[in-house]
């Protein structure tokens, strides 16, 4: 059989065919192991640059030291309760009990859930988070706010609803 004619065979087709699955199969397959390993790395890296991403704890391993604010940098925002509204300046108090004073700019973006709003719809006690840079002033300009929503009271079974203070827990029954 003349090579010419061998090309033309069915079997030949189904070979070339096949072929090419293979070659699409593994480009596919590589293509997947590409992203899975940079996905790999960026987890890995992620813990090494935590401090320098987010101004985390410094130094060694988090969980040997514990949770608490001395291990935090000072950022650039403030969360707590609104105390007062004047203007574009809000007054927010911390659970600490300081007082921060934030400015609100054209810039700012507030949000309540997903919804954008606006100033005028903040309220005196909303909880508020603000994320944004100090100024020479001392105020803090908010790039963003978010108006967290007062929780949820948490139920025991035996009916009693627990009241979250921020010095105490009060039980009381609900019966």
């Amino acid at each position: 059989m003349p090579i010419n004619e061998y090309f033309k065979t069915k079997s030949f087709k189904i070979v070339v065919i096949i072929i090419a699955a293979l070659i699409i199969l593994l480009s596919v397959f590589k293509a997947g192991v590409l992203v899975g390993y940079r996905k790999a790395g960026f987890s890995f890296r992620w813990d090494d640059n935590y401090h320098r991403n987010f101004g985390g704890p410094r130094g060694d391993d988090l969980m040997r030291r514990g949770l608490d604010d001395r291990d935090f940098l000072n950022a650039g925002g403030a969360n707590g309760e609104i105390l007062k509204i004047d203007g574009e300046s809000i007054i927010v108090k911390d659970r600490r009990g300081e007082e921060r004073a934030v400015l609100v700019t054209g810039e700012t973006e507030i949000r309540l859930f997903r919804d954008k709003i606006k100033l005028a719809d903040l309220r005196i006690g909303d909880n508020i988070v603000t994320i944004g840079e100090p100024n020479n002033d001392g105020k803090i300009e908010a790039k963003l706010i978010r108006v967290m929503p007062m929780p949820m009271p948490m139920q025991r079974g035996g009916g009693q609803v627990i009241n979250q203070n921020q010095d105490s827990i009060i039980a009381t029954s609900t019966k």
